[in-house]
């Protein structure tokens, strides 16, 4: 094999892994709350005042 053929291999293999973890991580972030997965979730908001309409 030559190094363009590697290289394709390894890029591909890359793109596959972060797909992988981004399914993985929005599929684990379901069970915990949110479905975001920034972790804001445990923030106190009884303190905030809303705006009446």
């Amino acid at each position: 094999m030559d190094i363009q053929t590697i290289l394709v291999f390894l890029f591909f293999a890359a793109a596959l892994v972060y797909v992988v973890r981004l399914v993985y991580k929005s599929v684990q972030s379901k069970k915990n709350g949110c479905s975001s997965g920034c972790g804001k979730c445990g923030v106190d908001f009884s303190n905030i005042k809303t705006p009446k309409s």
